[in-house]
């Protein structure tokens, strides 16, 4: 493996799951390039002053903060996150909204949702599903948490743009927005708006699903 590929390959691990100093400097990057589209996935998902809501994989941290001010004090929010780097950062972040109760981090998967059933309002996961390998399975968990008028967002960017990017071919699955909601229908998420962030030609995609 060339200098440049092992490169490209230690993005993707980075991105994928952040890891030690190199995780924290990634975690700053991923706030500030996904600002857009995680205020544009929280408008999406709307939730209510006082809804129960998650950021499912939310890396840096910023998609916390914005669903913490939309739900108010008398919400909750909780971040799963597989990186304990990005646990750690947030732990530290976040001190004073968890000491109150308004924050909730767990270490885990969006395979592996550690929350009950029907417990969540909304919950959104943005740029995660490159790494997901049982995509039926990611979907049948949001399906489970979510209550029966809940909804979920789901954020993407463009699969054409994706693949030209050199770290993708490191371990990322770039699906069609089709496959995806496909996958997500059959696991009874039906997709109720398609929202597209930005001018370009390939724009961000966010899936707002809700259950069937």
């Amino acid at each position: 493996m060339g200098v440049r590929s092992r490169f490209n390959a230690g993005v993707a691990r980075q991105l994928g799951r952040p890891g030690g100093l190199a995780g924290r400097v990634v975690a700053v990057m991923l706030n500030r390039r996904n600002r857009r589209s995680l205020a544009a996935a929280v408008e999406a998902l709307s939730p209510a002053p006082g809804a129960v809501v998650a950021d499912i994989g939310f890396g840096g941290g910023l998609g916390i903060e914005l669903l913490l001010d939309r739900v108010g004090p008398p919400g909750h929010v909780h971040g799963i996150e597989v990186s304990t780097t990005m646990l750690d950062r947030a732990a530290r972040r976040f001190r004073g909204e968890i000491s109150d109760g308004r924050l909730i981090l767990h270490a885990g998967s969006l395979t592996g949702l550690p929350l009950p059933n029907v417990s969540l309002d909304g919950a959104m996961t943005i740029n995660t599903i490159y790494f997901i390998d049982d995509l039926s399975r990611a979907f049948a968990e949001l399906s489970r948490v979510l209550k029966p008028s809940g909804h979920a967002v789901v954020g993407i960017a463009d699969p054409e743009w994706m693949r030209a990017q050199p770290a993708v071919s490191h371990g990322f699955r770039v699906r069609p927005v089709e496959t995806v909601t496909d996958v997500a229908a059959e696991a009874g998420l039906i997709l109720e708006d398609h929202r597209r962030v930005g001018e370009d030609p390939h724009p961000y995609h966010l899936l707002v699903l809700g259950r069937s």
